[in-house]
C-alpha cells in the first residue's frame, strides 16, 4: 500500500475518537427477497467494482480479507482503519460499509450518496443505516422505494430537532409491514421522532434480505482512498483536534 495515500493530514498510526454502530447502505433490486438457500456467494469482482464507483471514493488501493457480512463496520481504532470499505454483491442484492457515512447533523451523507445511487439503480429499493456516537450518538437512517417513495430520519436520538423526510407508514403500507410486525419489533410510529429507532425500521423494510445481520454472506475488504471531500469530514468528525 502506498502511502501518497490520500488527502489526509494526521499520520495512519493517529487514535481514531468517536464510535459507529452501523454505517451500512443496501441496493435491493428485484426480486425484492432472499429464497430459502440464503444469499448466493459474495461476486468479489462486482465487489470492487461497486466500492470503487461509490461516491465517497476516489480509488481502491488494496483488496483485504474478506469477512462476514455481520462484522461491518471494521471497527476504527487508529486512522487508518477509516480507508477500509466493506461492500458486497450478492446476486441482485449489493451493500456497502463505508464509515465515510458518519454524519454529526451538518451533511446528511447517507441521503447524499442515495440520491446517486437511485439514479444508477431507478428498480431497486435502496436502504440505509447510519449510527455514529462522537460523544453523544447521531443517527441517519432512510428507505427509498422504486416508486419514488421516501422515508429519511437523521437527528440525535431523545433529542431535538430532527430533519425527517416522507412518511413513514407510506413505506410500511408498500412493504406490506403490519402493525403487528410493527409491534414484535417494537416500534411506534406514532411517538415522537427521537424515540424511535429508526434503523429497526429499515432492519424490518429489509426484512430477509438484510445482509448485514447475518456472519454469511462474505462481504469483500478494500483500503480505499477516499475523496478529498469525504477525507476532511472524516478528519473533522474522527479526528477533531486536527
Amino acid at each position: 500500500m502506498s502511502d501518497l495515500t490520500d488527502h489526509w493530514t494526521s499520520p495512519p498510526d493517529r487514535t481514531v475518537h468517536g464510535a459507529l454502530g452501523r454505517c451500512d447502505l443496501t441496493i435491493l433490486q428485484p426480486p425484492f427477497t432472499v429464497g430459502p438457500d440464503g444469499f448466493p456467494a459474495n461476486d468479489p469482482v462486482r465487489a470492487r467494482e461497486l466500492a470503487l464507483s461509490f461516491g465517497t471514493v476516489e480509488e481502491v488501493l488494496e483488496e483485504l480479507e474478506s469477512r462476514g457480512a455481520i462484522e461491518a463496520p471494521p471497527y476504527p481504532a487508529e486512522r487508518a482503519d477509516l480507508d477500509v470499505v466493506l461492500a458486497g454483491a450478492w446476486g441482485h442484492v449489493l451493500g456497502i460499509s463505508d464509515l465515510a457515512l458518519a454524519d454529526d447533523g451538518n451533511d446528511e451523507p447517507l441521503l447524499y450518496e442515495a440520491r446517486k445511487l437511485r439514479e444508477r439503480f431507478p428498480d431497486a429499493r435502496i436502504l440505509g443505516r447510519v449510527s455514529f456516537d462522537p460523544g453523544d450518538s447521531h443517527t441517519e437512517d432512510l428507505v427509498w422505494l422504486p416508486d419514488g417513495t421516501l422515508f429519511h430520519a437523521s437527528g440525535w436520538p431523545g433529542s431535538d430537532p430532527w430533519e425527517l423526510t416522507g412518511d413513514p407508514y407510506e413505506v410500511a403500507a408498500a412493504l406490506g409491514i403490519t402493525e403487528a410486525m410493527l409491534e414484535d419489533a417494537d416500534l411506534d410510529l406514532d411517538a415522537e421522532a427521537e424515540e424511535v429507532e429508526w434503523a429497526d425500521f429499515v432492519s424490518l423494510a429489509l426484512g430477509d434480505a438484510d445482509p448485514w445481520a447475518l456472519p454469511h454472506p462474505r462481504v469483500s475488504a478494500f483500503r480505499v482512498r477516499h475523496t478529498a471531500s469525504y477525507t476532511r469530514r472524516m478528519e473533522e468528525l474522527f479526528l477533531p483536534d486536527v
